[in-house]
């Protein structure tokens, strides 16, 4: 029987070793003074499918630039004055408050802000305050189709793009898989510096030649054709739609509700603490 116990407790013994095994340390790959590169530092470092030799660069120069810091950061505590350091600690200490209050204080926001804005706030925030909505650049409304030269159904394409009823709107939307690029919804504006990035050949010196309300061309290139309808042109400088700016003052809303929150909070937390006898001043 007391052979038994004690082969019993050499089996526990044995099976339980890994547990009392103590944790791997971490692999060190650099050291300047007490400072240590770890290989878990570089894990992520070198992106996937990089070569063997521009692996071995990359971490060379990681670890090199590390040991320079490290090297710069030790020489400098040695080096620099006392009121250098003690003002750099300051910093570092309003730094980490200013941090941290602004994390609790989106977060505060985050969770009661509220997000919804109607059509009526948003009109009416545009009332009070259009006179300082001005373009800063011309404003445009437009379609067009960019397609090859050669499509056959190019003449039966034009017709429809010219009249541009609801009817020709959605026949054009079927052969739209013929086209290079298109854009048919011209009720919306668009900033005139969109339509260069679209229409390639666009440019601000033969901008006047091709954007004026009411035009309607069509634009060859080497190998396709450009068919434009310019609808409305609104200069620069002219009191912005309000159509063109609801997402703008949807978010100057939402941004005007949480600062006003943050104040809120700012002094409910001041007041509570001033309630509960943790904040005194002292005359």
């Amino acid at each position: 029987m007391k052979f038994l116990i004690q082969l019993f407790l050499v089996a526990m013994l044995v099976s339980s070793c890994d547990y009392f095994k103590a944790p791997k340390e971490p692999k060190a790959i650099a050291r300047v003074g007490k400072k240590y590169l770890y290989q878990e530092d570089i894990l992520d470092l070198v992106p996937k499918g990089t070569s063997k030799n521009d692996s071995i660069a990359i971490v060379k120069s990681f670890i090199d630039r590390w040991a320079t810091q490290q090297l710069l950061f030790e020489a400098s505590e040695r080096n620099l004055s006392n009121e250098k350091v003690a003002s750099f600690n300051e910093l570092m200490e309003q730094y980490k408050v200013d941090l941290y209050t602004k994390a609790y204080l989106e977060e505060l926001v985050i969770r009661q802000v509220d997000t919804v804005v109607t059509e009526e706030q948003i009109e009416n925030y545009y009332i009070k305050n259009n006179q300082y909505f001005k373009n800063a650049s011309e404003l445009v409304k437009l379609r067009y189709i960019n397609l090859v030269k050669e499509n056959p159904k190019f003449a039966k394409i034009k017709a429809k793009f010219s009249s541009f009823t609801k009817k020709d709107r959605k026949e054009l939307e079927q052969l739209a898989v013929q086209f290079k690029s298109y854009a048919f919804n011209d009720s919306i504006w668009v900033d005139i510096n969109q339509v260069y990035e679209k229409l390639p050949f666009l440019n601000i010196e033969n901008k006047n030649k091709y954007i004026s309300s009411g035009i309607n061309f069509q634009y060859p290139d080497s190998t396709t054709i450009w068919l434009v309808k310019v609808n409305k042109v609104l200069p620069k400088n002219s009191a912005t739609p309000l159509e063109f700016l609801k997402p703008t003052i949807k978010q100057i809303i939402i941004n005007n509700r949480k600062l006003e929150l943050v104040n809120t909070i700012e002094k409910e937390i001041t007041n509570d603490a001033i309630n509960d006898k943790k904040y005194e001043i002292y005359k």
